[in-house]
């Protein structure tokens, strides 16, 4: 009986070190191109870098196995995740309108905003859309497009505060909140309360669900909350103090990438742990998760504004006249705010048999002010996420042909 213990812990032993995070190939993949990574390399912590990369693996049966690797991550380290929020979110409304089983409510169903507090504005039209008009399903195709921060924040009065961080739990998301909507100054008070909505079929009405208030405060154990030297307040004038994000949006790297990995293999996943999503869902959003902005009709976009890659940090670093790679999919949503570049990005290159995941997070500060706009995004943050998508890539390619 001991023996057998004693050979149970040590398979376990061995489970537990198998499943641990490789922390050396990505640092040695970077080092092997002073060029283009000692600058960030040599100021880890400044440039508030973290990489997570996850090899997908599979074997004679097809069974899908992962193995990570991973640089300077830590995901107690706060860092402003932006707009890779909304991911979630889209997630989670369709979750929602899957989980309220009413007779005609879909993700495509008239969706109507209205207002019950001051700070909040009314939805009536979308003249982006086909038909005119506001849906669920819009939505999401214009925050993955080119992540259109009005189209989250609908998402978020549907869902309410409350269900989005209890789902970010239900999902083990445990380093991670959504506490407000974007781009409009939420925050305290105003960002508890949600609007009103209705959907309709026609001009039958098919759901109603009233104004929502969420009084948690959802705290986190995390560290760098405060940065910087100095911000621009509400008046663009100069504070000279350290700018507090405690109380903001949080998603760790891990989290992010753990989301992702179940988005497109959920078959890798225990089917109670996957999201509640249907067929039509799971198209809906790998569609216009891959899709370029210049591909896209309704809502259509000017190319000077959204070129090709604009969303695809990973690879191509938003270089406006970038020569994209017929061979690859890049399956992502990114973030850009306060000087943070993020990008949570799922690879596939079918003809070379390549499929892997990529999250990483770099800032560019150099004066230490935050909320001016000036940023080192052309010259640190972009160059960075495009060598090293480039790079995991190319390693890639390399290690599929060892095979």
């Amino acid at each position: 009986m001991n023996k057998i213990i004693c050979s149970l812990l040590l398979l376990s032993s061995f489970c537990t070190m198998a499943q641990k995070t490789d922390t050396l190939l990505l640092e040695k993949l970077m080092r092997q191109q002073p060029e283009q990574f000692s600058g960030v390399l040599n100021h880890p912590q400044k440039n508030q870098v973290q990489v997570l990369y996850t090899q997908v693996n599979r074997n004679k049966s097809n069974e899908i196995s992962f193995k990570s690797f991973s640089y300077n991550l830590n995901d107690h380290r706060y860092f402003y995740p932006a707009s890779t929020v909304k991911l979630a979110a889209v997630i989670f409304a369709l979750e929602k309108i899957n989980e309220l089983h009413i007779k005609d409510l879909s993700a495509t169903s008239t969706m109507i905003t209205d207002s019950a507090q001051a700070t909040q504005t009314k939805v009536l039209t979308d003249k982006t859309a086909e038909n005119g008009l506001p849906s669920i399903a819009h939505y999401i195709k214009k925050i993955l497009l080119t992540s259109d921060n009005d189209a989250f924040n609908r998402l978020f009065e549907f869902i309410g505060r409350a269900e989005l961080n209890s789902k970010l739990k239900k999902y083990g998301y445990h380093n991670s909140r959504i506490l407000n909507r974007l781009a409009i100054g939420d925050s305290g008070e105003a960002a508890k309360h949600t609007n009103p909505i209705k959907f309709y079929k026609g001009s039958q009405l098919v759901y109603a669900q009233a104004a929502q208030y969420d009084p948690k405060e959802y705290p986190l154990n995390l560290t760098n909350t405060v940065m910087g030297v100095g911000y621009l307040d509400s008046a663009e004038k100069l504070v000279n103090k350290p700018f507090n994000l405690a109380n903001k949006n949080a998603f760790s790297i891990s989290d992010q990438q753990s989301l992702m990995k179940k988005l497109i293999h959920p078959e890798a996943f225990p089917a109670r742990q996957r999201f509640n999503l249907t067929p039509a869902d799971y198209q809906l959003i790998y569609t216009y998760m891959q899709k370029l902005p210049t591909e896209s009709d309704y809502p259509a976009y000017d190319p000077k504004e959204f070129w090709p890659t604009y969303a695809k940090m990973l690879y191509y670093g938003r270089e406006k006249n970038a020569v994209i790679n017929p061979d690859l999919k890049i399956y992502n949503k990114y973030g850009d705010s306060y000087g943070f570049i993020i990008d949570n990005a799922y690879f596939k290159d079918e003809k070379n048999h390549i499929e892997f995941f990529l999250t990483a997070v770099v800032q560019s500060n150099e004066d230490g002010i935050y909320n001016d706009g000036k940023y080192e995004y052309d010259t640190v943050c972009f160059p960075f996420m495009k060598a090293l998508g480039q790079t995991i890539y190319s390693y890639e390619l390399q290690r599929k042909a060892k095979k």
